[in-house]
């Protein structure tokens, strides 16, 4: 994997009492390129997501952000080094409108000097949440005053992510994002993707449609028994050769050899 890490999860190990989730999980993730992170239920995905999201918290293991180690504990501490998650359940507010929700929990008021007046600035926050939108090229999202409840799922979609580019993410991580959409839905959020992937951002998808896989991602990384066991160039592999991996027939896995030697 070539280009600058933006962020590094290295040999990350997480159990869950008698149960082990990540068993020594290392990722890579180069600025302005998009990795697909795909295996099987079960195999380690949402934890790793949620160890470099701050949702948790590893039993050993290292994070690196530009190359530099880091603590991360909590989902706060997880965007204040960059990276910003959008789950499946968005965490929009439905009847707040596209701006309030772009800024929600970050709102900014007017001053006068030194002193914040008690009322939205609410210009200057439409402002920065267009700004955003047209980051992503999202033509869809046009009446910043509507509330997001009445937004197609495409356009809720966008407006998650627009709210990651304007605080500036280093690392997008988004899980399953087109899964509840239609093609037309799907093709607006990847064509956002794409768009910030291309201003330099780093993208991770959680993904289970390797179509969809194949045509936005760079990189697909394979989970399999709580560890990233390939880090496929997506130019350079096909879909029945990441599926191989997924199942775990992958020649090229050294647990795998092992495996296959012990049986004989």
């Amino acid at each position: 994997m070539h280009g600058v890490l933006a962020v590094e999860a290295n040999s990350i190990v997480k159990r869950y009492g008698a149960i082990t989730a990540l068993d020594g999980a290392s990722l890579a993730l180069p600025k302005g390129k998009v990795t697909a992170l795909v295996g099987d239920n079960g195999a380690g995905k949402s934890s790793l997501v949620k160890v470099i999201s701050g949702v948790v918290r590893p039993d050993s293991g290292t994070l690196r952000v530009g190359g530099e180690k880091v603590e991360i504990a909590n989902p706060r501490m997880a965007r204040g080094c960059g990276i910003h998650t959008v789950f499946q359940d968005l965490a929009l507010v439905g009847p707040l409108d596209v701006v309030e929700n772009c800024f929600l929990g970050d709102e900014v008021y007017w001053r006068m000097g030194p002193v914040k007046l008690p009322f939205l600035n609410r210009f200057h926050m439409a402002q920065v949440t267009r700004q955003a939108l047209d980051r992503l090229d999202a033509t869809t999202v046009q009446d910043l005053s509507q509330p997001v409840e009445v937004l197609s799922g495409g356009q809720r979609q966008t407006v998650a992510i627009a709210r990651a580019v304007r605080q500036e993410a280093r690392l997008l991580i988004l899980d399953e994002p087109t899964a509840a959409l239609g093609v037309k839905q799907a093709t607006q959020v990847l064509k956002a993707v794409e768009q910030l992937r291309d201003g330099g951002t780093a993208i991770l998808i959680i993904s289970h449609n390797l179509r969809e896989v194949f045509a936005v991602s760079d990189y697909v990384a394979v989970m399999l028994h709580g560890r990233v066991v390939r880090t496929f160039d997506r130019r350079e592999t096909t879909e029945e050769e990441v599926v191989s991996a997924i199942v775990g027939l992958d020649r090229n896995d050294p647990i795998n050899s092992v495996q296959r030697e012990a049986s004989r």
